[in-house]
């Protein structure tokens, strides 16, 4: 446990204007989200301030963890991060998901959760290369 704590504090102590950054794209990112899950009327939020929590509280510092990793293994190891989190949004209800959806419809409702896991999953490695290239666009240097 101690090794992996140094491991992350290592990859957690980045330019802040990196974090700043990963901030402001999946604060943004999370609120388009929510919009577009009511909006089609698949899924969302209980109370909009879950994107904070979710998107930048628990998000950016996986992001962080993982952002030098291939592409898989952000795939891989988000899949996981994800699926704790999809799993305990429905199970407090801390998220809703509408029923009779149009996932429910083309899935199944048993496969609703897991397809939520699945697409989400790919946050992890498309944020950090979205979030790589603002910040080298913005900044002039690699993150």
């Amino acid at each position: 446990m101690n090794s992996f704590l140094i491991w992350a504090k290592d990859k957690l102590q980045v330019d802040k204007r990196l974090i700043a950054l990963y901030c402001i794209v999946y604060f943004s990112w999370g609120m388009a989200m929510d919009w577009f899950g009511t909006q089609v009327e698949i899924a969302r939020f209980t109370y909009w301030w879950q994107v904070i929590t979710c998107y930048i509280l628990y998000m950016v510092p996986i992001s962080l963890l993982l952002r030098k990793l291939p592409f898989h293994a952000q795939y891989a190891y988000g899949l996981i991060a994800m699926c704790l989190l999809e799993f305990a949004g429905y199970a407090l209800e801390s998220s809703y998901a509408y029923p009779d959806n149009v996932l429910d419809k083309v899935f199944g409702i048993r496969n609703f959760s897991l397809g939520m896991a699945m697409f989400f999953a790919l946050y992890f490695p498309l944020g950090n290369w979205g979030v790589g290239r603002l910040y080298h666009l913005f900044f002039k240097i690699d993150p």
